[in-house]
């Protein structure tokens, strides 16, 4: 039994808090019910780089009622819960490595720890496993059949690595499946957000201006939270479909350099990097704190805050002040790393159950198609995603109408119209 933790006598308090999540993810529950009888990862080694939290635990002990033989490591240096991963490794018997707050020599030594298992399913939120198979661990292609992906910013590269041919084995799309990015990233993302920015500062949001930056699912989610805590919101966007859709949303939409000078608050969504760079950190007044809610520590240039800075303190735990020669202070939280998870618990796990039951219906569907898939990024099929919905419905008691034999005819017929 391998792991690498950060204490061992968390393990219990873990457990109890794997359980409370447990309670709000029945659509897994059920799945695992489902895999424990029908083994379909009997044989089947999984290599995993999620975030080490609750409702990933609960993924993870879906995976091994299935008969999968596992091994998990974190997907962000910041993201670990060390008190899950302390419960994972002892309480449940799952190959474990993740520390909270770990270097970036230690977080590349737990992804090899894991492909070190030689897996033939990669499970990845944000494509690092994918990448460092590519470029160091080639060995272990021949056994790969194909990889699951839980992020947009992941999406992004993998269909990068598509488009140049440099893809080696078939990956699914999580994160695009209706099921995960419309509730998930919305409601997910929107709240965990607050919430890390809250426990980070203690700052009431009512009254401040809150920049958005970026109006993809994740940024609407945001919006719309901010929105309702009493925040004048502000989005930046460089799409303008969606800048448009912001603004009819009832938010006011203008360039990151005019939205600096206004914000107390600025937190990014993006995928891209340095979408606060230096001539926004110029224009930003006294006081601004900025965050970031994408998945990589990119989207905040760092390295130019740090230049134009003449002091650095750290105020409070996991907040860094910046102050200028002209005594101007500003604030990022969470080392510029996605501050749901730095400062916050990330996503409730009632939506994860959601995202997470795509992430285990997925990985059944690349061995239930070995051999048939290209070397592209394959979307969920909408089958499995209205499955999904409808399992997340019962669970809540939720009941819907059906159509009528004569409904059913009509939206495959192009004969009736005004009658």
């Amino acid at each position: 039994m391998l792991y690498d933790i950060k204490d061992k006598k968390l393990a219990s308090k873990g457990k109890s808090r794997i359980e409370w999540a447990a309670k709000d993810m029945p659509v897994l529950a059920g799945l695992s019910k489902e895999f424990s009888k029908k083994k379909p990862f009997r044989g089947i080694r999984i290599g995993a780089c999620l975030h080490v939290t609750t409702e990933t635990a609960n993924l993870m002990l879906a995976l091994k009622a299935g008969g999968a033989t596992l091994r998990l490591c974190a997907s962000n240096p910041l993201s670990t819960q060390d008190d899950v991963a302390a419960a994972l490794a002892l309480e449940y018997g799952i190959e474990t490595f993740a520390i909270k707050g770990e270097d970036n020599k230690t977080y590349f030594k737990h992804l090899n720890s894991v492909l070190d298992l030689k897996p033939h399913l990669t499970m990845d939120d944000g494509a690092d496993l994918v990448s460092e198979i590519h470029k160091n661990r080639t060995d272990l292609l021949k056994s790969i059949v194909g990889g699951t992906e839980e992020t947009t910013t992941g999406v992004i590269r993998l269909k990068a690595m598509a488009k140049e041919g440099a893809l080696r084995f078939p990956i699914l799309a999580v994160n695009e499946a209706q099921t995960k990015h419309l509730f998930d990233n919305r409601y997910g993302t929107g709240q965990s957000t607050i919430d890390g920015i809250i426990r980070a500062t203690n700052k009431l949001i009512a009254g401040t201006t809150f920049v958005v930056a970026g109006y993809g699912w994740c940024g609407k989610g945001l919006a719309k939270r901010a929105e309702g805590l009493g925040a004048r919101v502000i989005v930046t966007e460089i799409n303008p479909i969606r800048a448009i859709e912001a603004m009819m949303d009832g938010f006011r939409v203008m360039p990151m350099k005019e939205a600096a000078k206004r914000a107390d608050i600025i937190c990014t969504l993006t995928g891209n990097r340095d979408v606060l760079d230096t001539p926004h950190f110029e224009a930003m007044k006294e006081g601004c704190i900025i965050a970031n809610s994408g998945h990589f520590d990119v989207e905040i240039n760092l390295k130019s805050l740090k230049t134009l800075a003449k002091h650095t303190a750290s105020p409070r735990p996991l907040v860094d002040e910046y102050t200028f020669a002209n005594k101007k202070r500003i604030y990022v939280l969470g080392e510029g790393r996605l501050v749901n998870l730095a400062t916050a618990e990330g996503h409730p796990a009632s939506v994860m159950d959601m995202s997470f039951a795509n992430q285990a219906l997925g990985a059944t569907f690349i061995l239930d198609n070995k051999g048939e898939l290209e070397n592209k990024v394959y979307v969920i099929p909408e089958a499995v995603d209205r499955q999904i919905a409808e399992k997340k419905l019962k669970a809540l008691d939720v009941k819907i109408d059906t159509l009528t034999p004569a409904q059913a005819k009509y939206l495959e017929s192009w004969e009736e119209g005004t009658s």
